[in-house]
């Protein structure tokens, strides 16, 4: 007993110093170009209409890959254990070829405002979705909301009407949003680059271009997985014109609270932790150790050579399904793989979920899209400036209980010091727009109606 109160006095100074440690800073802006070839004298800053299209040879092409498929039998009594389940894939491959309408997907996606525009070389694909009506004197706010890996702008297409007309969806109109939701460069519709170095920064300072170009001068923004980091990255490069962060993910490694982890669920008591905490993170060896042992074997492998295994999955729609589906699978519940269809069903539709690898497919990205994972991680990743930075716009957190790992609000408060809302999210995993997207669509509303009313 008086060894943990020693320790905890001692652990608290150091604490205290690491977060009273408070030193504004912002990233230089920077510039760049990620085109082909040498930058020219100006670049085209037109916003053009977009809309996604498909042909019968796209299409017929498809379906003679899937004939083609090569499927090795699981192990007996495997379920997910080993990865995507071959004799569940059969019945995916089924549905997709014999009933999945590409050509109805392709006019739901159509649904809202497409759009490109060149910034840095790059044309950057983007939907924006204004409210169709608004409230007597009610001014929409500007939103950018960005994805993540293996996801998609379209993991936002059934929390956007939430946001832009809420009063016909049942909720509140107190806060009415104008939604900008851009494809990752090398993701979807927006072009890879061509040239090496295209991390976290360099999109958000893309981001930040595009919605200056669409005449937001200051905004909010929203993003799970890299969504978060390059949302992060956007407030530190320009705080002063990021009105308020909103996260469902945080990347916080370098904070002095995650030493104090092997002490046991005691200790975390004693530095500010909640049951619902201790809950979440203990026991420590199975929902943190072997959980990130378990479901970051991809991550290893496209931070150092994506390329590799990008030629075999932009060759193999069947292997690409296989590769993604498996993360809407165990990252949605890790304890999906202890079933026979993986529990993709409880959350998604398979319409939507085959709407995802259709996009990486037919637009040829899923290589590039993993070299993201090499121009942030290939290198020293923790050593990155941004990476020891706070970030001081007010920011919201939403903990949603089945992400990869629980993050408690003294750890968030550590890298957002200007933390004005945290909560214990009810139900879902990562992809929290795309499977919860009215709780989350609750939660962005609360923070920005504290973030209005200070």
């Amino acid at each position: 007993m008086w060894l943990e109160i020693l320790l905890s006095v001692v652990l608290g100074l150091v604490i205290y110093w690491f977060v009273s440690w408070d030193k504004e800073e912002t990233l230089p802006l920077g510039d760049g170009w990620w085109g082909p070839g040498p930058r020219p004298p100006a670049e085209d800053e037109s916003i053009r209409p977009f809309k996604v299209e498909t042909s019968d040879e796209e299409i017929d092409d498809l379906h003679q890959r899937i004939r083609k498929a090569r499927l090795t039998p699981p192990l007996e009594d495997s379920r997910f254990h080993y990865g995507f389940n071959s004799n569940y894939l059969k019945t995916i491959l089924s549905y997709w070829q014999n009933e999945f309408d590409w050509k109805k997907q392709v006019e739901v996606l159509n649904r809202y405002p497409h759009f490109k525009t060149k910034i840095e070389g790059l044309d950057i694909h983007f939907i924006h979705v204004k409210p169709p009506q608004l409230p007597s004197g009610c001014t929409p706010k500007p939103l950018l909301m960005v994805h993540g890996w293996p996801g998609s702008f379209y993991e936002f297409y059934k929390i956007i009407p939430l946001l832009t007309d809420p009063k016909n969806h049942g909720l509140s109109d107190k806060h009415v949003f104008e939604v900008i939701c851009p494809s990752i460069p090398g993701y979807g519709f927006s072009e890879a680059a061509s040239k090496k170095g295209l991390n976290s920064v360099a999109t958000a300072r893309i981001f930040y271009k595009l919605m200056l170009r669409l005449g937001f001068q200051e905004f909010y923004t929203q993003g799970g997985d890299w969504g978060s980091l390059i949302c992060t990255n956007m407030a530190q490069l320009v705080p002063s014109h990021v009105k308020g962060l909103h996260l469902n993910m945080a990347f916080v490694l370098r904070n002095v609270y995650t030493l104090a982890l092997f002490l046991g669920p005691r200790f975390q008591k004693l530095l500010g932790c909640t049951e619902r905490d201790v809950e979440l993170m203990f026991p420590l060896k199975e929902k943190i150790f072997y959980s990130l042992l378990r479901e970051s074997g991809y991550m290893h492998i496209q931070s150092t050579k994506p390329d590799t295994v990008g030629c075999a999955l932009n060759d193999s729609p069947v292997g690409l399904a296989a590769y993604i589906l498996e993360k809407f699978s165990t990252w949605t519940n890790t304890e999906f793989r202890d079933l026979e269809d993986g529990g993709l069903l409880g959350k998604f539709s398979l319409d939507d979920l085959l709407t995802i690898i259709m996009i990486y497919w037919t637009t040829g990205t899923i290589t590039s899209s993993q070299r993201f994972y090499k121009e942030n991680m290939g290198g020293n990743f923790l050593a990155d400036k941004h990476q020891r930075m706070k970030v001081y716009v007010p920011t919201g957190f939403a903990a949603f209980p089945c992400e990869l790992m629980h993050v408690p609000e003294k750890w968030v408060k550590v890298k957002y010091p200007k933390l004005i809302s945290y909560s214990y999210m009810a139900r879902g995993g990562h992809f929290a727009a795309f499977e919860e997207p009215e709780l989350l669509a609750h939660d962005i509303c609360k923070f920005v109606g504290l973030v209005e009313g200070q």
